[in-house]
Parts: C-alpha cells; structure tokens; sequence
C-alpha cells in the first residue's frame, strides 16, 4: 500500500502500528540464514506479518507509557522512576518470552533490585535494544508541554543509558527520534539523509551531563566529550554506509552486505534507513524489504516501520493486518494521546 506524505493521518498510531508490524514481519526471518530466508520467502520477504509481535514492540509500548504517566516538566528523576517501573513490569511479563536481549534483561534485573540506574546498565553494550524501542520519544514534539529538539536528544539518550551504557547507544537512539522527529514534520525523505548528517555533527560534543551523570566516566575516557564523540563518530560513519547503498546500481539481495546485520545499534539504524529510503512512498514494501536480511531482522523491519509510518501516516497499513496484530488496542490507545494533541 502507498501513499503520499500530504495526506497522512494519525501520524503517531502509524508509527506504532509500523513498529509491530515491521517486527512481526521480520520476526519471521530472524535467526535464518538467508538462503533459508529466501528458500522459504522468496525473493521480495514475507508477504504479511503473524499476528505475534517481539520484545521490540513491548519495549516501545514500554517507553510510550512511561512518558505518558511521567509529570511534566520532564527531570532525570521523574522519567527514570517512570522508565524503571516499565522496564521492570516489561521485564517481570510472562509475555516477555520472545527472545529478548540479553543487555536489557539484566540491566532490567538490576532495576528491580534496587540498583542505581548508572549500576546497573549494560556499560559497554550497544545493541540496538537501545534505539528499537525509541520512537515514542520523537513524539514529545507535538506535545504541548515546551518539548524541545535539545530535551528530545536527552530524553532519547536517556532511556538508552538505562540499559546500555556504550556511547553509540546513546548516539544511534537520538539519530533515530531525530529522524523520526523530522518524517513526523514533513521533512521530504530525499534530503534526510543530509539533515541526519548535520545533526549528528552539531551534537558530537554534547554531553548532556544533567540526565547522564557520570556514565562517561571509566578507564580510558578522557572526558564526557570525548565519550559521545565516539558514538557519533560510529552513526555518522553509519550514514555513510546508508549513502553508498543508495549510490548503487543495484543492491544485493541482502542489505545487510551494505550495512552490517544490526545486531548493534548503529547498524540497525544504517539497515532500516537504507530499506525505508529505497521504499520511501510504500510502508508495506519498506517492512518487507526489511525483514529479508540475515540479521536481526525484527528490529531492522521494526525501525524501518517507524520511519515509514513517520512519512506516511496510519494509511501506510492494511487495515486487516493492524486488526489482527497483537496489543493493537494498547497501540491504538497510546497513539491517540499524540495524534489527538498534535
């Protein structure tokens, strides 16, 4: 299904939406070698997602809820708790069966103990449980509670840091609700890829100290500008990989060549910008060009739909899949706070 970016509706439920589907969809592929993904897809991916969704989706309903019941004006204090009491009841969740990531189990683990947040994240892991799960943060824009582009970046850093302490985390997490922030306001996907650019330069030196405390401070870094500087160095080298795939003739059949498979977060960020910009003007597409890769799949579909959805709006989705997808009502009901306020 295609649509043009002037007529979207709903923008904040066709994200969500695109994040479960995009993860059901390549939850299907994830773990299979890609000769297998082939033999058993075929050459364009799956044709529809199952009706299940992966720890993705239930990780960004997580951030959505936080940020919902957090007070207003946002504080490190007051998001943590909120962001702590989610991750842990996602955690404690019998749904939560779905293979989730190692870095956000432990890290969740420790929460429920008692554990000061900057204890008990993953210091050196940035898998891209940190960035997947991000995209209710993009949504604060159309807030009406002085929502910042500054405080997006801290917000987005921050429930990163939660889990995964490594800068690239950090750094991957606010490039992917930037990129959704400027779909979300009609930014024309030709030019993104140089607005991702410039952002990510102008915030290679910022540290947000307030929200990220003291998590820069180990053996071997300098200072806390020399700690995000490294991460940023990684999400713009990964841009570049995103440019030279889409410089290409033709890419190979599976993307994860141009970009890595996604198992860490800049990766993951490089695989779905590239399957959303060669699919800019069809979510199904986008998704489905997304799960045929041989890494991790349901997160790469999962931020690929997030962008789509940004760009598209809710007509993005067949209707029947969003009816049959899993926690639909919850998605429907988390993205009317925005759609309703924006």
């Amino acid at each position: 299904m295609s649509t043009d970016a002037r007529t979207k509706t709903r923008p904040a439920a066709g994200v969500l939406f695109g994040i479960a589907l995009g993860d059901a969809m390549g939850a299907a592929a994830e773990f299979l070698p890609f000769d297998e993904i082939l033999q058993q897809f075929g050459p364009t991916g799956p044709e529809k997602p199952g009706a299940q969704v992966t720890d993705d989706t239930q990780m960004t309903l997580a951030v959505a809820e936080a940020l919902i019941e957090c007070a207003r004006p946002f504080t490190p204090a007051g998001l943590e708790k909120s962001l702590r009491k989610w991750f842990v009841r996602w955690n404690e969740s019998p749904d939560n069966n779905r293979a989730p990531g190692t870095s956000c189990v432990r890290s969740c683990l420790s929460l429920a103990e008692g554990y000061d947040w900057l204890d008990a994240t993953a210091i050196n892991s940035k898998g891209c449980g940190a960035n997947m799960r991000v995209a209710p943060v993009a949504f604060l824009n159309f807030d009406r509670d002085g929502v910042t582009a500054r405080l997006r970046s801290q917000i987005a850093q921050f429930q990163a840091a939660l889990t995964h302490g490594h800068p690239t985390a950090l750094a991957a997490a606010d490039l992917t609700a930037a990129a959704i922030a400027d779909l979300l306001a009609d930014g024309d996907p030709a030019d993104l890829l140089d607005r991702l650019r410039e952002y990510a330069v102008a915030q290679s030196n910022v540290y947000h100290g307030r929200w990220l405390d003291r998590l820069w401070d180990r053996p071997g870094i300098e200072s806390p500008q020399a700690y995000i500087r490294e991460g940023w160095r990684q999400c713009i080298a990964a841009l570049e990989w995103v440019e030279d795939g889409l410089s290409r003739d033709r890419l190979p059949a599976d993307v994860c060549l141009v970009t890595g498979e996604g198992w860490v977060a800049e990766e993951a960020l490089a695989c779905a910008l590239l399957c959303f910009l060669t699919h800019a003007h069809d979510g199904v597409a986008a998704i489905r060009r997304a799960s045929l890769t041989s890494g991790d799949s349901d997160s790469i579909a999962a931020i690929t739909g997030a962008f789509s959805g940004a760009h598209l709006g809710i007509e993005a989705w067949p209707v029947e899949w969003m009816e049959e997808i899993e926690y639909a009502d919850r998605l429907s009901r988390v993205a009317e706070t925005w759609d309703h306020s924006a």
